[in-house]
């Protein structure tokens, strides 16, 4: 060829692929991070298989961030040794308490049996009381104007008026002899105890054509006449409340009857802590 000559100038460029070029060493750590995955997942598995719930319950214990760790925390007895916080027996042996939920089932027992002990109490008062009523003809005949009864409040006496046998003198609060002898009654068999009394004064309805209501004043002044006779022979400062409800809860359908006029002489249950 000439060197004025007009053919093209060709240029071919050729492409280099590295299809077997080395690829680093991520797979490596890829790879290494996948077993550890998988032998701690085995270890999973056979630590579910070979431990009881008590131990497994160590485990998470020890694993808590919220459970501070000591020296019977996380692990539990057996093959893996060491206590655990749910052992009670174990934790009360080492001087170093016992759960919550332990102390609050001694609390709840202690409660209970407490309450048990009031109950039976209560019952032999009840009984000594209506035991009372033989001591004779007139104490018998008394007797019929008394209902007692066990509540969450306390051992209710009930003393009510019949028709033609009131408990005190129409329109006041002076008491019948019926009415002194069974508050000696109750105040004789409740000076047994020592419980708290309250003492609450009930009223028949009366007409409305009446100017004024006089059930409130009936029921508020008897029942402080009540008061006034019990402390003659229970320590006064036992009696915690003294309350008049006037004619708001009869005992019985007809609202007029004598029948709602009534005392209940309370012997209260003691108070027992907060579980």
């Amino acid at each position: 060829m000439s060197v004025g000559s007009n053919a093209p100038v060709i240029i071919k460029r050729k492409k280099v692929i590295s299809g077997d070029a080395h690829h680093g060493g991520a797979w490596k750590v890829a790879y290494a991070d996948f077993v550890t995955a998988m032998m701690a997942f085995f270890m999973l598995m056979w630590l579910l298989n070979a431990t009881t719930e008590k131990q497994r319950k160590g485990i998470a214990d020890y694993f808590s961030p919220t459970i501070p760790l000591n020296r019977v925390s996380g692990g539990g007895d057996g093959s893996l040794g060491g206590d655990s916080v749910f052992t009670e027996d174990t934790l009360a042996q080492n001087g170093i308490g016992a759960s919550s939920r332990y102390l609050a089932q001694k609390q709840a027992g202690s409660i209970g049996a407490v309450a048990a002990r009031e109950q039976t109490e209560l019952l032999g008062i009840e009984e000594m009381l209506l035991g009372s009523g033989g001591e004779s003809m007139a104490m018998q005949n008394a007797m019929r104007h008394v209902v007692t009864r066990l509540t969450d409040e306390g051992l209710i006496v009930e003393l009510f008026a019949l028709e033609g046998v009131p408990l005190f003198d129409a329109g006041g609060a002076d008491p019948t002899p019926l009415l002194e002898m069974l508050l000696d009654m109750v105040g004789r068999v409740f000076s047994l105890a020592t419980n708290d009394v309250a003492i609450k004064g009930f009223s028949r309805s009366h007409a409305i054509v009446l100017a004024e209501n006089p059930a409130w004043d009936h029921s508020m002044s008897r029942a402080e006449r009540a008061r006034r006779m019990l402390g003659a022979t229970i320590d006064p400062g036992r009696i915690e409340r003294v309350a008049g409800f006037a004619d708001r809860h009869p005992a019985v359908a007809n609202p007029m009857s004598m029948r709602n006029d009534r005392l209940e002489i309370v012997l209260l249950r003691t108070d027992l802590p907060d579980e």
